[in-house]
């Protein structure tokens, strides 16, 4: 197996909110189905699902990985549809902050290497 790329399929509860969410975070939609939208930053992509569990909700994480973390904490510390947002923390491996979406899903906002 020759692994190209990796997809999350991220769930939502009010699928509005969440894509007016991941809009507001910075990342471009484009409908793939009435259940289905990509969102795309860069080169990276994930797909939000018209679909709720929450359990997989509750235990949904992502990694983002910025290069700038003050600027993304500025943009992210004004989403509207956010559920809770930490302060920036030094860690031994870089910086990183800790967003929830609208679900409770968590994202760990990185810049590694500061």
């Amino acid at each position: 197996m020759d692994v190209i790329d990796i997809k999350a399929f991220i769930p939502s509860k009010d699928y509005e909110i969440s894509k007016s969410f991941y809009s507001e975070i910075g990342f471009e939609s484009e409908p793939v189905s009435e259940d289905l939208t990509l969102f795309q930053n860069g080169e990276c992509l994930f797909f939000l699902q018209r679909f709720f569990n929450q359990d997989l909700a509750n235990n949904f994480m992502l990694q983002v990985c910025v290069s700038d973390i003050e600027s993304a904490y500025s943009l992210c510390s004004q989403a509207k549809h956010k559920t809770k947002i930490t302060p920036i923390k030094q860690e031994s491996w870089g910086k990183v902050f800790y967003l929830w979406g609208p679900v409770g899903e968590l994202l760990h906002i990185t810049q590694v290497g500061d």
